[in-house]
């Protein structure tokens, strides 16, 4: 039988592409956390490399590293997802706004606007029947209507409650301990959330029609 593609195949072309997009979104993270522990261990007022300088190169790093995402998303001729190009936005807004005006806050509020932002736009799809949630998962998973939407829902309440963690961690926190929460914090919770769905999508997991989930021997 050649009529269907081998299911093999496919699994490792979901697999392929959901690795390169996880380094999308922990490389900039993990160059960024890199970048300002290094920069932190040089000497106070010793120039440019001095240690008070340690946010605004990791944010220049972090700008390239987001800008270097987009492209290798565009060189594997795919289109850029919505979540991409919004956090391109205000990574490079906000990071500009930090280095030009020397002011570390623009930085802090970043985490928090782009979360939120997030999280507006899943509740807005879904406000105006287009779950944005659906439309970048479907490859996936094959849920209902109702399962996409409590995912989405969860998936935004989650953006929200990253938003207040930022807001909390740079409001009372060091920047070092803000910094290094990017990497031994914000990706632990995503990757805790991700987990504790999985039941969840395997439950609701709807079998395409005209496959047996138990074939007979022949």
């Amino acid at each position: 039988m050649t009529d269907a593609p081998a299911p093999a195949s496919e699994k490792m072309k979901t697999a392929a592409q959901g690795a390169g997009n996880l380094w999308t979104d922990i490389g900039p993270v993990l160059s960024f956390v890199i970048v300002y522990n290094v920069v932190r261990r040089f000497p106070e007022g010793a120039g440019m490399l001095s240690k008070e300088n340690a946010i605004y190169w990791a944010t220049g790093v972090f700008m390239a590293g987001v800008a270097a995402a987009i492209g290798w998303t565009l060189s594997r001729g795919r289109r850029l997802p919505p979540m991409l190009m919004i956090t391109g936005v205000v990574v490079l807004v906000f990071g500009t706004l930090t280095i030009w005006l020397h002011d570390p806050k623009f930085a802090y509020y970043k985490p928090t606007i782009i979360n939120l932002l997030f999280a507006g736009v899943i509740l807005g799809s879904l406000a105006i029947g287009r779950n944005i949630w659906k439309t970048a998962f479907e490859h996936a998973f094959q849920l209902s209507d109702r399962a996409w939407k409590i995912f989405a829902l969860r998936w935004a309440a989650l953006y929200v409650f990253l938003a207040i963690v930022n807001e909390v961690l740079w409001r009372n926190f060091s920047e070092d301990v803000w910094s290094n929460s990017k990497l031994f914090l914000t990706i632990p919770i995503v990757f805790v959330f991700m987990a504790l769905n999985i039941p969840f999508l395997l439950k609701h997991q709807i079998e395409p029609e005209g496959t047996d989930p138990s074939p007979k021997d022949t």
